[in-house]
């Protein structure tokens, strides 16, 4: 497939992307938060990985996204890219880090690329964040744009609940859509938008589509990678499928393992080293030349006696 690296193992690029839309290739996007999951997710092809502001609610607790901020953004964004070498990296831009004046939009947008080590970064907003779209990209810096549900719109928005049911709201959706890529962006995420009508975005824009909760229509999905990997105990949402099951196998090795160190079972020989027994008499003082003017017991010489 496209998405292999080349043989001199160059990192995938919006270039990439492109041409593997222009192929009718469906593109399979992760969202990644730490040096060993993009290694995994880097080795098994994924042509793109988002460092999405998810990591708020799925790595670092906090009940929403908004609270995420720019130096946690770099900081997993840097994680990322180190455990990379063939995959686009998408760095999320937090809430507040755009939008707000054109200056603090871009200089935001470029820590993430030269300190962070992205190759493109994501914002939320059709036409509200058009200019601030094409101020990014003029600079250099390529944007994929994500309209539907934006959850750092949120309270905004009055809960997770599916856009563009409606005339008006449907044809604001198309016309987000429109408006992003005119500004430049080189994809845009749709989330949770009814299948036919994110079919029908698709087919009228020239870059490609990534869904969540959007349907198969779209040119490529993105999933949150705890929800695939089955990680949550609690809320799977409805567009997620789990491809594993890693909370409860976790959860069974962990128990193992402390059931094994309760009944003295871990570590054993194979987990364990040894030394030289003679040696082992020299640290501890019980050669026959350690204390010759004493009579050594069987106990050795206390060591705290030799100091």
């Amino acid at each position: 497939m496209s998405a292999t690296p080349s043989p001199q193992g160059q990192r995938l690029t919006i270039a990439s992307i492109a041409r593997m839309y222009a192929a009718g290739e469906r593109i399979a996007m992760l969202t990644a938060y730490d040096y060993p999951t993009a290694r995994i997710l880097d080795d098994a092809g994924i042509p793109m990985l988002l460092v999405g502001d998810s990591l708020g609610q799925v790595i670092l607790g906090y009940d929403s996204t908004v609270r995420v901020t720019m130096a946690e953004m770099l900081h997993h964004t840097k994680a990322v890219v180190r455990g990379t070498r063939h995959a686009l990296v998408v760095a999320d831009m937090p809430f507040l880090s755009y939008g707000v004046t054109p200056e603090g939009s871009l200089e935001n947008a470029g820590i993430l690329m030269s300190e962070g080590g992205a190759g493109a970064v994501k914002l939320e907003g059709g036409e509200r964040s058009a200019r601030t779209i094409e101020t990014i990209v003029r600079a250099g810096i390529p944007v994929m744009s994500h309209i539907g549900l934006t959850p750092q719109s949120i309270h905004q928005l009055g809960g997770h609940r599916v856009q563009g049911r409606t005339r008006s709201a449907g044809r604001q959706l198309l016309a987000d859509a429109l408006a992003t890529q005119e500004a430049g962006a080189f994809a845009v995420v749709l989330e949770l938008v009814p299948s036919e009508l994110a079919a029908a975005i698709t087919e009228r824009l020239s870059i490609p589509t990534i869904g969540i909760g959007a349907g198969a229509g779209c040119a490529g999905q993105v999933q949150v990678v705890t929800d695939m990997l089955g990680m949550s105990a609690e809320f799977t949402p409805k567009h997620a499928r789990h491809y594993v099951e890693l909370y409860s196998v976790i959860g069974d090795a962990a128990r193992a393992y402390a059931a094994d160190v309760a009944a003295g079972t871990f570590p054993g020989p194979a987990e364990s080293t040894t030394m030289d027994a003679k040696v082992l008499a020299e640290i501890l003082g019980r050669t026959p030349l350690d204390r010759p003017q004493m009579v050594e017991t069987s106990a050795g010489i206390p060591l705290d006696r030799d100091l």
